[in-house]
């Protein structure tokens, strides 16, 4: 190889990822969103039969509830309506003030760009999940910010988030708000949804821990820091006789 051609070496260098807006209000989320859950489970145990067991009804089969006794004796919710609400109500405008905030940010800032589904995100996103479940040994498609799979899930979550919040309105001042009450079909049927909601972030919140432990330290730096440290080739045409350093 000649002395004058080009060699490819590479440097790490640091990336905006996450601008400091979408990071603080991702960290206050968390916490909102984990004492949200423990308090709606206080409210929804506070029933003397668990609303959502399992089992056939018409022969008097019972499978199990949803919250079995050692499960909400260890967890402290075993029967605690008053205070349960007091949390829920509490934090519920909280975590509602924080959403409208990420909403606003988000459309201010244009991250929302990067952020809802394109045409092709349907189709990346099945070629990511079977890449994750091991299924498909070929590349990627070319990544962005979030690929097709976190565009999706992310803007399917911020939907949830909005439905839990109106589903909650609905079954907090179901005389007040009517109209929305009958908007989600009634007051039990807005109960129900608004428990599913619940269930669908707990099973996002288990997904995306798995998925944060899968993508290794940077990723997770990158949401505290706001930076990736990423590989960017450097072109060095080294001098005759002299070492190849970086340039």
């Amino acid at each position: 190889m000649s002395d004058m051609q080009a060699r490819s070496a590479s440097e790490q260098v640091a990336v905006l990822r996450h601008r400091r807006g979408t990071r603080w209000m991702h960290w206050i989320n968390f916490p909102l969103l984990a004492i949200m859950i423990w308090s709606g489970l206080r409210i929804y145990n506070a029933d003397v039969r668990d609303p959502f067991g399992f089992g056939i009804g018409l022969v008097g089969w019972h499978w199990f509830d949803f919250l079995p006794e050692g499960l909400s004796d260890s967890l402290g919710l075993r029967r605690k309506l008053a205070k349960g609400l007091a949390w829920h109500f509490t934090f519920g405008w909280l975590f509602t003030l924080n959403g409208l905030a990420y909403l606003v940010y988000t459309w201010r800032t244009r991250e929302w760009r990067h952020l809802l589904p394109e045409r092709r995100s349907f189709s990346d996103a099945v070629q990511v999940i079977k890449h994750d479940l091991f299924i498909r040994n070929k590349p990627l498609p070319p990544q962005g910010r979030y690929n097709g799979a976190q565009r999706l899930s992310y803007s399917l979550i911020i939907f949830f988030g909005a439905i839990a919040v109106l589903t909650g309105f609905a079954i907090y001042k179901p005389t007040s708000l009517n109209l929305l009450t009958r908007v989600f079909g009634g007051y039990e049927r807005a109960k129900t949804i608004h428990f599913f909601m619940t269930i669908s972030f707990l099973v996002f919140f288990v997904v995306h821990l798995l998925q944060v432990a899968r993508a290794g330290w940077r990723n997770f730096a990158s949401m505290v820091t706001g930076y990736e440290l990423s590989d960017r080739p450097v072109i060095q045409t080294p001098a005759s006789g002299e070492e190849l350093t970086d340039v």
